[in-house]
C-alpha cells in the first residue's frame, strides 16, 4: 500500500474536529492558572553575596599555588551551604526553635478538598505498607524522633538557594520566606554560619591530624630508644670500637701475609729445586761438583785449587821419591788431608741447603697458618659488621621518621588556625521591595500557552485513542476500500426509515441517492443483480440503510426486491409495517411453497419479510433451496438487496455472501473499531472478495470533513423549498 502524505491540514482538520477537547483544556488550565496565581501566598526572595577562594600552600615547606579552575572545590561549598549542619547553625544563631512562633504565628487551617483527597490517599498508602510490614516494623529499632530545630533546619533548607556567578569566585545565596524581613535575616544568617562551618570543619581536621602525629610521634619515640638500645649491647657485646680499627688495620695485613707467602712459595721452591738435584745426584753416584751450586760455591773453590796443588806436588815427588819415601808419604798424607777437607766442605753446602730448603718449608706453613687465621678474622669482623650495620640501619630509620613527625606536628602547630577556604561577605541582603512569587503575567503567559498546546496535544491524544471508524480517507486508506457513501447523522425525534419519504430535498436523503448512484456505476457493464447489506456489529444502520437505499433505486424505475435475511433480529416488516406471519423462513423450511413477497407504498419496491425466527437459520440460509429461490427472483427483479445479520454476530452473512455479486459494509461512525472492521473484512473477503464498498453511517457533517458537502445539500434544499 502507497504511504499517503499527511498534510498540514490534515492536523487542523484533527484541531477542529477536536475544538471542544482544545477549549476544555484550554479553558480548564487558564482558570486553574489564573486562581492559583491569586490564591498564592506572596514569596520574597533576599540574596547575599560572598567571595570564596581557597587559600593554597599554608604548609611551611610548600611553595604557594593557586588553581584558578576547580569546579569540583566550588561545588562541594555549593552543596556545604545547603547542608543540614549551616542551617542548624542558621537555627542556632537566631534562635529560632523559640522564636519562630513570633515570625510565623499558627494559623487556623483552611479545609481544602484537594487536601482532604491527598490526605486520604497517603492515610490508605500507610495504611498498606503498615499491613505489608507490620512484622517488620514490630521488629525494627525505633526511630528517633527529629527535635523541632532539625524540622526548622529542613524547612529552611528547602528554601535557600546557592548560585555560582560564572567566571567568578562569588556565590549568590538566596533565601525565601513570605515575609521579606525574616528573608533578609535568614539569608545574612546564612553566610555567618557557613564561615563558623568551615572553622568548624577546619579545626576538628586539624586537631584530628594533630592528635594523630602526636601519638604516631611517641611511638617513633620509642621505637628509636629501643633501636639505640638494641645497637647499644650489640656493640658492647662485640668490642666494635676495637672491631672497627681491626677494620682499617685487617686488609693490610691480609695483603702484607699473602705478598710474604708468595715469596715465601718461590723461594722454597727455588731452594727445593737445588736440594732435589742434589739428591738425584747422590742417590745415582754422580759428580756432585758438577752442580753450579757446589761448584760456584767460594769456599769450596779455595779448596780444590789446594787438592790440584796437593796433587801437582804429589806428581812431582813421586818422579823423585818412591812410594814408601816420607817425603812422598807426607806430600800423601797432606793430599789425603786437604781431600777430606773437601768432602767435609760439601757436606757441608749439602747440610746447608737442606737446612735451608727446610726453613723455607716452615717459614711457608708460618705464613699459610697466619693467612688462614686473618681470613677467619676477617670473615668473623664481616659478620659482625652486618649485624652491625642492621642495627644501625634501623636506628638511623627511625630517627629520620621521628624527626619528620616532630617537624610535621610543629608545623601543623603552627598553621592549624589558618583556613584552607578563606570566605569574604562582598555584598549584604536587603529587605526586598516586591515579592518573587507569584508572577501574573508570566503565569498567565505560561497558562495560554500550556492550555493551548496542551489543548491541542489532548486532541491529537484523543484522536489517537479513538480507533472507531469516523474519517472516509482514513478508511480507505487503511484498507484500499472505496467509501461509496456517507449518510448523515439524523436529529433525534425523526424516524430514519421513513425520513427520505417525508424529506426527499433533505442532505439525509441526498446521500441515500448519492450511494444509489455509486452502487449503480459499480461497474461498466451493468449493476450487480443481487447485493448484500451487512455491518460488523448490531445497531450500526444497516438495515436502515438497506430500506433507504432501496426506495431510492426503486425511484429511477427499476424493479427491486428487499430480502429480510436477518433471521435472528428482523426488522423490516417493522420499517415497512408489513405482516411477518409467513416470510422468507417459511419458503426456507418447507412450510410454504409460495414465496410470499409483499408491495410496498413506493412503486417498484417489493419486500420478503424474515418470517417467523426459525430455530436453525445458517442451515436454512446456507441451503441449496434458498440459492434457488434467488435465481428465481433474479429473473423477476431487476435488482435484490438482502439484509443480512453481523458479519461478526453469527456466520450468516458468510453464507449469504458466496450467493451474491457484491457485499456492502455498513459501519456506524464513531462506533464500529478498526479491529472489528478488518476482522469483519477478513472474514468476507476470504468467500467473497468483491466488496462493494463502505458506507459510513450516521456522520456528523458539522464535526466532520464533509462539512463542505452538508452545507451545500442545506443550500441546495433551501433553493428547492422556495
Amino acid at each position: 500500500m502507497e504511504e499517503q502524505e499527511i498534510h498540514l491540514r490534515d492536523y487542523f482538520r484533527v484541531i477542529q474536529k477536536r475544538r471542544y477537547v482544545v477549549a476544555a483544556f484550554f479553558v480548564t488550565t487558564l482558570l486553574a492558572v489564573v486562581i492559583g496565581t491569586i490564591r498564592m501566598t506572596p514569596i520574597y526572595e533576599a540574596s547575599t553575596q560572598v567571595l570564596v577562594e581557597k587559600n593554597q600552600g599554608t604548609a611551611l615547606t610548600q611553595r604557594p599555588y593557586y588553581d584558578s579552575y576547580d569546579p569540583e572545590f566550588y561545588e562541594t561549598q555549593r552543596q556545604l551551604i545547603l547542608s543540614q549542619s549551616v542551617a542548624r547553625k542558621v537555627v542556632k544563631i537566631l534562635d529560632l526553635d523559640k522564636k519562630w512562633k513570633t515570625y510565623f504565628p499558627e494559623k487556623e487551617p483552611k479545609l481544602s478538598f484537594v487536601k482532604t483527597v491527598k490526605d486520604k490517599i497517603k492515610g490508605l498508602f500507610k495504611g498498606a505498607d503498615s499491613g505489608q510490614d507490620g512484622a517488620a516494623s514490630a521488629a525494627a529499632i525505633p526511630q528517633e524522633k527529629p527535635s523541632q530545630a532539625d524540622l526548622i533546619a529542613e524547612m529552611l533548607r528547602a528554601d535557600i538557594t546557592v548560585t555560582a556567578v560564572k567566571e567568578s569566585r562569588l556565590m549568590n545565596i538566596s533565601f525565601q520566606s513570605e515575609h521579606p524581613d525574616f528573608a533578609r535575616l535568614v539569608a545574612n544568617t546564612i553566610a555567618d554560619a557557613y564561615k563558623e562551618e568551615i572553622m568548624a570543619i577546619q579545626m576538628d581536621a586539624s586537631g584530628y591530624a594533630l592528635k594523630w602525629m602526636t601519638k604516631k610521634a611517641d611511638e617513633e619515640r620509642a621505637n628509636l630508644a629501643r633501636a639505640e638500645k638494641a645497637l647499644q649491647q650489640y656493640m658492647k657485646q662485640n668490642d666494635i670500637v676495637t672491631v672497627e680499627d681491626k677494620v682499617t688495620i685487617l686488609p693490610q695485613q691480609l695483603s702484607q701475609l699473602t705478598t710474604k707467602l708468595a715469596e715465601a712459595e718461590a723461594q722454597k721452591n727455588v731452594v727445593g729445586n737445588i736440594y732435589r738435584q742434589i739428591e738425584e745426584v747422590r742417590d745415582g753416584k754422580g759428580d756432585i761438583e758438577s752442580l753450579p751450586t757446589i761448584a760456584n760455591h767460594k769456599g769450596l773453590q779455595d779448596i780444590r785449587e789446594n787438592v790440584r796443588k796437593a796433587e801437582q806436588v804429589v806428581t812431582e815427588l813421586s818422579q823423585k821419591f818412591g812410594p814408601k819415601h816420607p817425603t812422598m808419604i807426607e806430600a800423601r798424607t797432606k793430599l789425603a788431608d786437604i781431600v777430606r777437607q773437601k768432602n767435609a766442605e760439601i757436606s757441608k753446602i749439602i747440610a746447608s741447603v737442606k737446612n735451608e730448603y727446610e726453613v723455607a718449608q716452615a717459614q711457608e706453613a708460618s705464613l699459610r697458618s697466619a693467612l688462614a687465621g686473618i681470613k677467619g678474622d676477617t670473615q668473623n669482623l664481616n659478620e659482625k659488621m652486618t649485624e652491625y650495620n642492621i642495627l644501625k640501619r634501623e636506628v638511623d630509620t627511625n630517627r629520620a621518621l621521628y624527626d619528620a613527625l616532630v617537624m610535621q606536628t610543629k608545623e601543623k602547630g603552627v598553621t592549624e588556625n589558618t583556613q584552607k577556604v578563606n570566605v569574604w561577605m562582598t555584598q549584604v541582603a536587603q529587605t526586598p521591595d516586591a515579592p518573587v512569587k507569584p508572577k501574573p503575567m508570566r503565569n498567565i503567559l505560561l497558562g495560554l500557552v500550556l492550555g493551548l498546546f496542551g489543548g491541542v496535544g489532548c486532541a491529537f491524544f484523543v484522536e489517537y485513542l479513538d480507533n472507531t471508524v469516523k474519517d472516509p480517507e482514513e478508511a480507505e486508506r487503511r484498507y484500499e476500500m472505496s467509501v461509496v457513501g456517507v449518510i448523515e447523522l439524523l436529529k433525534e425525534g425523526k424516524n430514519p426509515d421513513r425520513f427520505v419519504l417525508e424529506e426527499p430535498a433533505s442532505s439525509f436523503a441526498e446521500s441515500y441517492k448519492s450511494l444509489r448512484t455509486a452502487v449503480l456505476l459499480a461497474s461498466a457493464d451493468r449493476p450487480p443483480k443481487r447485493l448484500m447489506i451487512t455491518s460488523m456489529s448490531p445497531q450500526e444502520g444497516k438495515t436502515t440503510t438497506a430500506v433507504n437505499l432501496a426506495r431510492s433505486i426503486a425511484q429511477t424505475d427499476r424493479r427491486v426486491l428487499l430480502i429480510d435475511a436477518d433471521q435472528r433480529r428482523p426488522r423490516l416488516h417493522k420499517a415497512f409495517q408489513l405482516s411477518n406471519a409467513s416470510g422468507l423462513s417459511s419458503y426456507l423450511s418447507g412450510t410454504v411453497n409460495e414465496v410470499s413477497v409483499q408491495s410496498t407504498e413506493e412503486a417498484g419496491l417489493s419486500v420478503l419479510t424474515s418470517g417467523p425466527i426459525p430455530p436453525n437459520p445458517s442451515e436454512l440460509l446456507g441451503s441449496q433451496r434458498f440459492a434457488q429461490l434467488l435465481e428465481l427472483l433474479e429473473r423477476q427483479y431487476d435488482m435484490i438487496l438482502i439484509d443480512s445479520p453481523p458479519v461478526l454476530s453469527a456466520t450468516d452473512s458468510l453464507l449469504i455472501s458466496k450467493l451474491v455479486e457484491s457485499v456492502l459494509v455498513v459501519c456506524l461512525t464513531g462506533k464500529t473499531t478498526y479491529d472489528r472492521l478488518h476482522r469483519g473484512l477478513k472474514s468476507l473477503r476470504e468467500i467473497n472478495p468483491n466488496i462493494l464498498g463502505l458506507v459510513l453511517n450516521a456522520m456528523d457533517m458539522k464535526k466532520s470533513n464533509y462539512y463542505s458537502y452538508y452545507g451545500y445539500y442545506q443550500y441546495y434544499s433551501a433553493k428547492k423549498e422556495e
